[in-house]
């Protein structure tokens, strides 16, 4: 009994005394060593933007400018960097936003552990938000409008609606609108250059030195225009951009149904406890996957393949959590779901004939997988 009684009233071991854990304020523990290293910095900035779900995000532009009936060209480009910039801004507001939750939920998360500092993942979020719509300007008036609609939405979502029946629907207007960028900003570049090539056509001719007399083929020395450049040099109208437009409302809509429902499961990932959620969204992802399989206007089985692969890699784990709806196996269900968009737009680029386009796509996934067994797509 008298030992029992020293040793309670005897100083706590320096050598057992666990250290302090870190505020959520990012102000770090007490006696935390000043420098991590860079690699360590690295990691703590991959792991807050999540760049294992970066691969999920060129695809949006890539199928966007598929859906159009346009090959990739430099406006593609910007819509990508544009897209990649603003779904890392909302990855870092979406952790600055949470960083009292997290606080208590994912304390190991980077903010809540004071790796990195809130006022740190803001500035960033505010930096790549300006990046992205920068890009997206690059690439002409019409990608940038749509731009400031898709960082608009990113920031409600994180701000306002994120915890509101409207999240999932927010998340969804998200993905749309990204690959709705994709092919505005390709069309955009593709008018561009079709303008230049006009007015290059209907520029006045240099005057030609007239040729000697008795030299064969001498004549009024005015150069004649090919026949094709005629045809524009007259005032032939091209094409309106109205049927491309249209092209690309059944693929952002079909992007935003499966976004609709990964976010709606990605709302129990913390607690679980939900049945009906995964299993609807099990339904909704075999549905499309059967709908996207389903063509007669593109010839070869790629549509189907990347059709079955995107129902593969989605169903199997919403099956899961449908059957289990713990915590694991939904956010294994929600990493599923997100990994699952890269063979989605696959298909929708394979279904509008882009096979190159899908092909490379494809080539994603299992870059994306390896990254998510070392970075959380969550």
């Amino acid at each position: 009994m008298i030992r029992v009684q020293q040793a309670r009233l005897a100083p706590p071991d320096p050598m057992r005394t666990p250290k302090p854990a870190r505020p959520h304020n990012g102000q770090g523990p007490v006696g935390a060593e000043p420098g991590r290293g860079l690699r360590a910095w690295l990691r703590d900035w991959a792991e807050l933007l999540r760049v294992s779900a970066l691969f999920t995000v060129p695809g949006d532009a890539l199928a966007g400018a598929a859906t159009g009936g346009l090959r990739p060209n430099r406006g593609t480009a910007y819509a990508v960097g544009a897209s990649l910039c603003l779904y890392e801004a909302g990855m870092a507001l979406n952790d600055w936003a949470d960083r009292d939750e997290d606080a208590l939920d994912r304390p190991h998360r980077p903010v809540p552990s004071g790796r990195i500092s809130p006022t740190a993942a803001l500035g960033a979020a505010g930096l790549l938000t300006a990046a992205g719509l920068t890009s997206a300007a690059r690439a002409g008036r019409p990608a940038l409008v749509v731009a400031s609609a898709l960082a608009a939405t990113v920031w409600a979502y994180d701000l306002r609606l994120k915890h509101t029946p409207a999240a999932p629907a927010a998340m969804a207007a998200a993905r749309a609108l990204d690959l709705l960028l994709g092919a505005t900003a390709t069309m955009s570049a593709a008018d561009v250059t079709r303008a230049q090539r006009g007015a290059a056509a209907t520029a006045p001719p240099v005057p030609a030195r007239r040729p000697p007399r008795g030299e064969a083929g001498a004549g009024s020395g005015e150069p004649q225009l090919p026949m094709s450049r005629q045809g524009r040099a007259n005032g032939q109208r091209r094409p309106t951009a109205s049927p491309t437009a249209l092209r690309t409302v059944a693929p952002a809509l079909a992007l935003a149904a499966h976004t609709y429902a990964v976010t709606a499961v990605s709302r129990h990932e913390t607690h679980g406890g939900s049945t009906r959620t995964p299993l609807a969204a099990l339904g909704a992802t075999t549905t499309l996957g059967a709908l996207l399989g389903r063509t007669r206007t593109t010839p070869g089985v790629l549509p189907t393949l990347t059709a079955a692969s995107y129902v593969r890699t989605a169903a199997v784990p919403f099956l899961h959590a449908a059957l289990n709806p713990s915590p694991p196996l939904t956010q294994r269900a929600v990493g599923g779901g997100i990994r699952a968009l890269i063979p989605l737009q696959a298909a929708l680029a394979a279904r509008s004939g882009a096979n190159g386009t899908a092909l490379a796509l494809l080539g994603l996934v299992p870059v994306a997988r390896t990254l998510a067994r070392k970075v959380s797509l969550t």
